[in-house]
């Protein structure tokens, strides 16, 4: 007697797949006719309704919110202000620090590993209170050692406010994260540029800044702006060297004005919601920031054959023509060839 294993020989009854498969395809062309910004907007719309749900439900003091937000807000200015001031000395060390990664002098190469190393290798915060904290202690010991009027320059810079230790401590995390940002932009440059910048006289400085820099722009400044983002968020840490309330960034505010009125959460969210929006606004810069330097690059798909593109041109093919690359021209978004008329000299002049 034959007995069928479990599983064998069930299913769906004889149709149920086909109505199934017709189903699915039925709401498949019904997603299709709907815009695709509208379905984002509805899913967004999803996630603020769920969120204000649970927002309701945890019954918070809205009241103390609006009364108080003000309050935390004056603090952007100081975040805005330290992040920029920061992203620019990141960016001076990492440009230093990724030439130095390329070099074959071994001081430079090793000057610039060490940098890398350390401080990719230490946690912020932890940066953050040895120049706080010991660079102080550090610098009193040195003075020591030398008479005025050095030791009171020594002991002057290496006492330094919050502010000015978390600018310092910022800009060298982050530059050593942006070290190997802009080495791999630098060496994304094909070496046939450099090769030509060399066989034009050119010496290396002229080479990278007239050559090098300005293509590898194109890879760095993507990631420079995802690393300037979080560095605007990072600044909350410095909340924990203390400042003045006039230096106070947002988080400092929130946690301070929140102990005091035992509203902690409320004060935590309105923080949040401080970086929430000042991230989103720079976002929305850095995306058109990179639309403008990636313009010349960017590869229309499908492909248009040449004399299309040289009829949109307002240019016909023909003898005695040039052909020149047209980015999005080839089969699949490759560069296509069209064939440009060459100026007789009279016209040129």
């Amino acid at each position: 007697m034959k007995t069928e294993s479990p599983g064998v020989g069930t299913g769906p009854p004889p149709g149920r797949s086909g109505r199934d498969a017709g189903l699915r395809e039925r709401l498949e062309q019904f997603s299709l006719r709907i815009p695709y910004r509208a379905k984002l907007a509805l899913v967004w719309l999803v996630i603020f309704v769920i969120f204000a749900v649970i927002f309701g439900a945890a019954q918070f003091d809205t009241q103390w919110m609006r009364d108080n937000w003000v309050f935390v807000v004056k603090g952007i200015w100081v975040t805005i202000f330290i992040s920029v001031i920061s992203i620019f000395g990141a960016v001076v060390l990492a440009t230093l620090g990724s030439l130095g990664r390329l070099s074959k002098n071994p001081i430079a190469y090793g000057v610039s590993g060490f940098y890398t190393s350390f401080f990719r290798g230490t946690p912020l915060i932890v940066q953050l209170f040895l120049i706080y904290l010991a660079l102080p202690q550090v610098g009193t010991n040195l003075a020591l050692q030398f008479r005025d009027p050095l030791r009171d320059w020594i002991q002057t810079v290496t006492l330094l406010s919050p502010v000015m230790a978390g600018i310092v401590g910022l800009s060298l995390n982050y530059g050593a994260y942006m070290t190997e940002i802009f080495r791999a932009g630098i060496q994304s440059v094909s070496h046939g540029q450099s090769e030509a910048a060399e066989a034009l006289g050119m010496t290396y400085k002229q080479k990278m800044r007239r050559i090098v820099l300005p293509q590898a722009l194109r890879v760095i400044i993507p990631p420079t702006g995802n690393e300037f983002i979080a560095m605007m968020k990072d600044t909350a840490l410095l909340s924990f060297l203390g400042a003045a309330i006039f230096w106070s960034d947002p988080f400092r505010r929130a946690t301070l004005l929140g102990r005091a009125d035992f509203k902690n959460m409320e004060a935590l969210l309105v923080a949040a919601a401080c970086y929430w929006a000042l991230t989103a606004i720079f976002t929305f810069f850095q995306k058109k920031l990179e639309t403008r330097v990636g313009k010349g690059y960017v590869r229309g798909g499908g492909g248009a054959p040449a004399a299309k593109l040289s009829s949109d041109l307002g240019v016909p093919l023909g003898h005695g023509g040039t052909l020149m690359n047209v980015p999005g021209g080839g089969p699949g978004g490759g560069a296509g060839m069209i064939e440009l008329p060459v100026e007789n000299e009279e016209t040129d002049r």
